[in-house]
């Protein structure tokens, strides 16, 4: 895995230059053979196999055939499919990293470690943004449960997989501004003092090849999300549809898209670089750092120790694996806004949390 990511995402001679600049020159890539053969030798690959398996069987153990989940989306399915399905997101996954590699082959890509301050800055500002993400994280748990709502997280319960009691409109009100005022507003307006919106990876430097990789990777994961998704946008009636479409669009953007974005995407992805001198080290640190923002969702269980474990399990299978892909996103363009379009605020919010708008606010 570590070296897949490593050719795939690598931004041209980043250490390279002398004079820190933005842009970098592009080296002959690697062969496929080379490539092939650092793949099945890398220790990384073959221990990130060895330790996704391991959770699968702990998982197996711990389960006893059953997750005690509210996700009505999947209720149903078998429980060896449930189990099954991230590690066929991953796949998924690693095919997307290759699509966005052949797009992104020919451009100038950006030396996004630049754009960070240097190290001992860059380790003390991560350290700061890292507790006070905590610190909103654990607010939002506090909050909702003060207000008779479930926790709040980088989600509202029922989003994507849906929920046995959809939340009210006042509590998705809440949890979106409350998010958007602690994890997007307050640290952009921070950091925003200090550094340019090109440092924050808020601008484009390849407006074509953004544009490009935005459809494209639309284009894929919305066809894959309506094929996993019965419940979905297309299963509501035209009225329905034209209401509920921009209605969720700008729900999930402010309560989870521009979060998402700024915090991890625009202030924590260059620090990550900057401090590991390391494509895959950031890449896996994006991943973790997604799912750790997401760490108790609406479907979770914490009423038994064993239902705690699984649902953390869960949240790794389910949010490593994007939250790595916007970054390999982010690093490939310099620009956190092509994963927030192409692969977060419509693919799967609008696709699938469409008929979630539809049963809280009533729309007929």
């Amino acid at each position: 895995m570590a070296a897949v990511l490593d050719a795939t995402i690598r931004p041209y001679g980043e250490s390279r230059l002398p004079h820190r600049s933005l842009i970098a020159q592009p080296p002959v890539p690697p062969s496929l053979g080379s490539l092939l053969h650092a793949v099945v030798h890398h220790r990384g690959l073959q221990t990130a196999i060895v330790l996704w398996f391991a959770a699968i069987a702990i998982v197996v153990a711990l389960a006893h055939g059953v997750l005690p989940f509210d996700r009505p989306a999947v209720a149903r399915l078998p429980f060896s499919a449930q189990v099954a399905m991230p590690t066929l997101g991953m796949i998924e996954i690693f095919m997307l990293m290759g699509l966005t590699y052949v797009l992104t082959r020919n451009r100038r890509l950006p030396d996004m470690a630049a754009r960070a301050p240097e190290r001992h800055t860059a380790l003390r500002e991560t350290v700061g943004i890292l507790v006070y993400a905590a610190l909103g994280q654990a607010g939002g748990w506090g909050l909702g449960a003060a207000l008779g709502y479930r926790p709040f997280s980088f989600h509202v319960a029922g989003t994507v997989y849906g929920c046995l009691v959809p939340p009210a409109p006042a509590e998705i009100y809440t949890w979106a501004l409350y998010n958007f005022l602690v994890f997007a507003l307050a640290p952009y307006v921070y950091f925003r003092r200090r550094y340019s919106n090109m440092q924050l990876n808020l601008v484009s430097t390849n407006r074509g090849n953004d544009a490009l990789l935005v459809v494209v990777i639309l284009a894929v994961e919305s066809a894959v999300e309506l094929a996993m998704f019965d419940n979905n946008i297309l299963t509501l009636t035209w009225r329905q549809g034209v209401i509920a479409a921009p209605l969720t669009f700008l729900i999930f953007f402010v309560g989870t898209v521009l979060p998402t974005m700024v915090l991890i995407y625009g202030i924590l992805l260059p620090r990550y670089l900057k401090m590991t001198g390391s494509v895959i080290s950031t890449v896996l640190l994006g991943g973790l750092t997604y799912a750790a923002m997401h760490i108790v969702e609406g479907w979770s269980a914490f009423d038994s120790p064993r239902h705690v474990a699984l649902s953390l399990i869960f949240v790794l299978f389910q949010y490593v694996g994007p939250g790595m892909f916007k970054s390999v996103l982010t690093l490939r363009t310099g620009n956190a806004w092509v994963h927030a379009v192409g692969y977060h605020a419509v693919a799967p919010h609008v696709l699938v949390d469409a008929p979630l708008i539809v049963k809280v606010f009533g729309i007929t």
